[in-house]
């Protein structure tokens, strides 16, 4: 299960994005993630960063590449945790990046 609650925040924040989100989040919740491939079977441009605590997280382009998704997914347990949901200009700030 994955929780909708930053999906909700994040659209209360931006309307426009929440169709993609909602979408996304029925793709997600639905599927059998095992590794990388399998998640960008779904989500083609779905990509993994390093970020600043050297984890592995996971980028996805939402609504046509106007917000991201940043999700940490634990594909041995099959759980995917959304991190942050970000408009494109906050995602190219890279703060994201240095907090996680």
């Amino acid at each position: 299960m994955i929780s909708y609650s930053r999906i909700r925040e994040f659209a209360e924040r931006m309307p426009a994005a929440a169709e993609a989100l909602d979408r996304w989040y029925e793709i997600a919740q639905h599927a059998t993630w095992m590794k990388l491939a399998d998640v960008r079977k779904d989500f083609s441009h779905c990509d993994p960063v390093v970020v600043g605590s050297g984890n592995v997280v996971h980028v996805f382009n939402i609504g046509g590449n106007k917000f991201r998704l940043i999700a940490a997914i634990h594909f041995d347990f099959s759980r995917v945790f959304i991190l942050r949901i970000l408009t494109h200009a906050e995602y190219d700030k890279n703060r994201w990046n240095r907090e996680l």
